[in-house]
């Protein structure tokens, strides 16, 4: 054959076999009126089921549900659905798949059996009961360790002694507990964290060992840790700094080189630098190279704040109405290490400023403080103009809170009784505690704040009886407690009271910014802000004696939002001049909180017992 002839036959051939090819696309002929059989075929070989689990408790119910294949399978979009094949497939594999799913919450003897029968419906009933048996129990732990951990143990060396006992008494899993493989998991995850951030960060398991006897339905536990070597600090490098000063971010930390590794030194030292001011984020880690133990380097990178920042906002608050605030901060001041706050106050009842000068942190972790404040208060049928200015030194530790100032003080009170001029030289040390698990939404723990004055005051009260002066030494202490705790069936409780004396001569004339009055969102609810004290010619007026209390619980209010609370509350107090005359008014309600990432915002609804009336209250943030 020749080839001309032979490419001929080629090219029929090809031509065949793409009319043929072509011939199937919808395009080709008329497909409308034909109907798509292997659709048709799938369509009828869908398999329509229902499942019913039945097993002693919901928990179980649950886990078989959501994990067996048949389950899953019965919530696949339809396309995905099986065939009666594939579902005889997944009925004969449920018994072996349920009692492995049985074991992982330590049921080991389960007996599992898988029946079909048909459904109200019409669809086949898949029933899967469960006799579950007996939980397995612990009935023996060990948790040992290798590496340098051991070596100081077997040296009596006192802190690796110590050590070890806390790693073991605070091992998750105790004898007679339940075995469960997820809270094995964890007890295994938790254990290994807790060496590597006390001081082994190169710490890795040698081996654990779960060892069931599914006839006494008991385990033992066993797991060995390699420490690897104990960290020690080293030099500290620092990235991310173009504004502001190094020996800023040095003189946060509260280590040296040498010391012993601690996680917790770590975050400390972080969440002051994220604190001071000067940076929008912070990490501080160490370089985790077993080879470099002796003198782990500790490595710091920032990302710094803006210079300088302005904020413009509209508020409300339920004490003082609507405002328009205007807010500035100069980062470091004319290129010195200081910082500057500026914040303006506009409303119909306050209208105020208030201006801050500290300076970047020094040695101690101690910052220097110049700040004053000007305000014009309106409250209570009355107008109250103060001002006041104070220099001093703050030290932020990580659970203390120290103030120490010397403060100069005026104010001016209008009432319908006449008008009172005070002014007060005063020594003032301030000191804060907080043990909590979260400094923006605590749940568990307590804060502790006390405040102590001496100083030296005069003042100037004009009626309509005459005009009265009186000056003379005073002294004045508060505290302010509160106490958080969870309690059972996701229940929190909140406990406060604060109390507070003025200790003068009656004829002394104590400024008012000085005095104490109670009522309003952080005070009594169910009363306007300050309308509680002494009542002097029908005036409400400021006492020199303050006691309030408040007892409130809470829990979420949806499972799959944690984030949003309901409240009830009961709050008590009242302020006078002497504590025999201080009655305290009763208020309570309830209300709802939304824990936001920058604190709590909190809407309650009160009622006051004294003015037989219900109001409406509303706060954001925690008050130390």
């Amino acid at each position: 054959m020749s080839a001309r002839r032979t490419g001929y036959v080629l090219v029929a051939v090809l031509v065949a076999g793409l009319m043929t090819a072509c011939s199937s696309l919808p395009f080709f002929g008329d497909k409308k009126d034909k109907p798509d059989a292997t659709a048709a075929t799938a369509t009828a070989e869908r398999a329509v089921y229902d499942l019913e689990v039945d097993a002693p408790n919901k928990d179980l119910r649950k886990l078989l549900q959501t994990y067996l294949d048949l389950g899953r399978f019965q919530r696949m979009p339809e396309t995905d659905s099986i065939t009666p094949v594939e579902l005889d497939r997944l009925i004969a594999a449920a018994p072996a798949q349920a009692r492995s799913l049985l074991e992982t919450e330590g049921y080991f003897n389960a007996e599992v059996h898988v029946a079909r029968a048909s459904s109200a419906t019409g669809a086949t009933l898949v029933r899967v009961s469960v006799l579950p048996g007996v939980r397995t129990v612990i009935r023996k732990w060990t948790v040992d360790v290798e590496g340098d951990l051991l070596k100081a143990v077997q040296a009596n060396n006192e802190d690796a002694v110590v050590e070890l006992a806390a790693l073991r008494r605070r091992w998750p899993l105790k004898q007679d507990e339940p075995f469960r493989q997820a809270a094995w998991s964890d007890a295994k995850n938790v254990t290994l964290a807790r060496l590597r951030a006390e001081g082994y960060p190169a710490a890795t398991w040698v081996g654990t060992h779960a060892t069931i006897d599914a006839t006494s339905n008991s385990v033992e536990l066993h797991v060995v840790a390699n420490s690897g070597p104990l960290f020690h600090l080293g030099a500290i490098s620092i990235e991310g700094l173009q504004r502001y000063d190094e020996p800023s971010v040095r003189r946060l930390a509260t280590f040296h080189a040498g010391e012993p590794y601690n996680e917790q030194l770590l975050l400390d030292y972080q969440e002051r630098l994220q604190k001071v001011g000067l940076f929008e984020g912070a990490i501080v880690e160490i370089d985790p190279d077993p080879k470099k133990a002796d003198a782990a380097p500790v490595a710091i990178r920032v990302k710094e704040l803006p210079l300088q920042n302005a904020t413009v906002g509209v508020g409300y608050s339920a004490d003082t109405g609507p405002r328009l605030t205007l807010e500035h901060l100069h980062r470091k001041v004319f290129g010195q290490p200081w910082m500057a706050k500026n914040k303006f106050a506009l409303g119909p009842s306050l209208k105020s400023w208030s201006g801050e000068l500290t300076s970047h942190p020094l040695e101690g972790l101690y910052r220097n403080l110049v700040s004053g404040t000007a305000e014009r208060l309106r409250s209570a049928d009355e107008i109250r103009q103060s001002w006041s200015a104070r220099v001093g030194r703050i030290q932020d530790t990580p659970h203390i809170e120290r103030l120490y100032f010397a403060e100069l003080t005026h104010s001016r009170l209008d009432t319908a009784a006449g008008i009172a001029n005070s002014d007060a030289g005063s020594l003032n040390y301030h000191w804060t505690l907080r043990r909590i698990d979260n400094m923006l939404l605590p749940t568990k723990g307590v804060t502790l704040s006390m405040q102590g004055a001496v100083g030296y005051a005069h003042g100037r009260e004009i009626k309509e009886d005459g005009i009265t002066n009186g000056q003379g030494p005073f002294s004045r202490a508060f505290s302010r407690f509160t106490w958080y705790q969870p309690l059972p069936g996701s229940w929190y409780a909140t406990l406060r009271t604060e109390a507070g004396e003025v200790f003068a001569h009656d004829r002394v004339g104590v400024p008012d910014t000085l005095l104490f009055r109670a009522g309003g969102d952080e005070s009594v609810r169910g009363y306007a802000y300050r309308t509680l004290g002494p009542v002097v010619d029908g005036a409400v007026t400021s006492g020199r004696m303050l006691w309030t209390g408040s007892a409130e619980i809470a829990r979420p209010i949806f499972k799959d939002r944690p984030a949003y609370w309901w409240a009830a509350f009961i709050d008590a107090g009242n302020a006078a001049n002497r504590w025999s005359e201080l009655h305290p008014a009763l208020g309570y309600g309830v209300g709802v909180r939304w824990r936001s990432p920058v604190g709590p915002l909190k809407l309650d609804l009160a009622y006051g017992q004294e003015v037989h009336k219900t109001r409406l209250h509303m706060s954001v943030g925690i008050v130390f």
